[in-house]
């Protein structure tokens, strides 16, 4: 996958999400400051079910999660499910992301570095940012995703 600056996913990213998502699945503690956990969402092709590992951040008593590489497939297909599931072990949520604006994107951009440091070093190493300073991250708002994730009621 190649972003629209030219950088890459790194190629190990794909079998590494694969065990994350085995070790997730199991509820086997990954970070101390972070919590991943598994996003499946409908396949928006196929209706198959696609996982995927993410992030999700608080900031300010509401969750997000940002989408490290522009043109990832797990986007496309959460743009186009109704909800999604969101397992860590035992543990599972239905919720409906809904996609921030680039305005709405940049105060929470500004957080992620703070609240998701794991990432920004995967995409330093991947080329989609230089530093990682808030300030590059909040430039970044129309180009990196934002989803406001929502529980299902």
């Amino acid at each position: 996958m190649t972003t629209p600056e030219g950088a890459r996913a790194p190629r190990w990213l794909k079998q590494v999400n694969k065990l994350l998502i085995v070790l997730l699945r199991l509820g086997v503690p990954i970070s101390r400051k972070e919590s991943p956990v598994v996003l499946t969402a409908p396949g928006r092709k196929t209706g198959k079910p696609r996982s995927t590992p993410i992030t999700p951040m608080l900031v300010d008593g509401l969750r997000y999660v940002v989408n490290g590489y522009p043109g990832a497939d797990w986007v496309g297909n959460v743009r186009a499910a109704e909800r999604v599931t969101l397992t860590q072990g035992r543990r599972s949520e239905q919720v409906r992301m809904i996609e921030l604006g680039q305005d709405d994107a940049r105060p929470v951009l500004r957080e992620f570095p703070a609240l998701v440091p794991t990432g920004v070093d995967l995409m330093k190493r991947a080329g989609v940012l230089q530093t990682g300073t808030p300030e590059e991250l909040e430039a970044m708002a129309g180009r990196l995703v934002v989803f406001r994730i929502e529980p299902v009621t």
